[in-house]
């Protein structure tokens, strides 16, 4: 839960930042903080890293 707060708090600081500075490019740090924020949560289940990700592509 944490996590996913502090997301959205640097979500909204970049939001504000390229409006402010008129930069987009900053506008891609919400997207890999979120890719980070999927690795993390994919490493914390109890399984093996890559049986997890195997597990999770073959959802149908």
């Amino acid at each position: 839960m944490l996590l996913l707060i502090i997301f959205w708090i640097i979500a909204l600081g970049s939001v504000i930042a390229t409006i402010k500075w008129k930069k987009p490019l900053l506008l891609t740090v919400p997207i890999a903080l979120l890719a980070c924020f999927v690795v993390v949560e994919i490493i914390r289940v109890p399984m093996p890293f890559w049986k997890t990700v195997q597990f999770i592509f073959d959802l149908r």
